[in-house]
């Protein structure tokens, strides 16, 4: 794939969804590369001693790449680190050579927030989704046949 830092179209601002994001700043179109995640290449046990330092409700940048690499875009990152997670995502990851790219799944319009599904292990500390869209999950690490919560309860499902 060819080197892609970021799309001229997108700015970082404040979120309605959390902290920072990205938006477009004019259309995207579906299919459209719109950046690169970079950020110090890690492995799994400095991702997990990471992430330990946080405590349950803080903050990392860290990409899982795959089973051995992970990304941590709190070290020399790009605006990917701040695209934000909804249950409605308008973008996906796309990996290819060590390297992650975040590309739009459909159209974007000027003004619209890019988000990408994190996709959170289920069996990691449940975190609570507030994206606001109607088909919100409740929860980062749910599936949508798993929802049960509506978005933004603090709630922790039974399963």
């Amino acid at each position: 794939m060819e080197t892609v830092r970021s799309y001229p179209g997108i700015s970082i601002r404040d979120s309605p969804i959390h902290g920072k994001g990205v938006f477009a700043t004019q259309t995207i179109p579906a299919g459209t590369v719109v950046v690169e995640y970079l950020g110090e290449r890690i492995s799994r046990d400095e991702a997990e001693r990471r992430e330990a330092l946080t405590g349950p409700n803080g903050i990392t940048y860290i990409l899982e790449y795959d089973a051995r690499l992970f990304i941590d875009g709190a070290v020399g990152g790009s605006e990917a680190r701040f695209i934000n997670h909804s249950c409605n995502p308008n973008c996906a990851i796309r990996r290819d050579e060590g390297r992650a790219y975040f590309y739009a799944t459909r159209t974007i319009q000027a003004g619209d927030e890019l988000s990408i599904d994190y996709a959170f292990d289920p069996d990691d500390i449940q975190t609570p989704c507030d994206c606001g869209t109607p088909e919100c999950r409740g929860l980062l690490n749910q599936t949508a046949a798993e929802a049960i919560s509506p978005c933004g309860s603090r709630e922790t499902p039974k399963h």
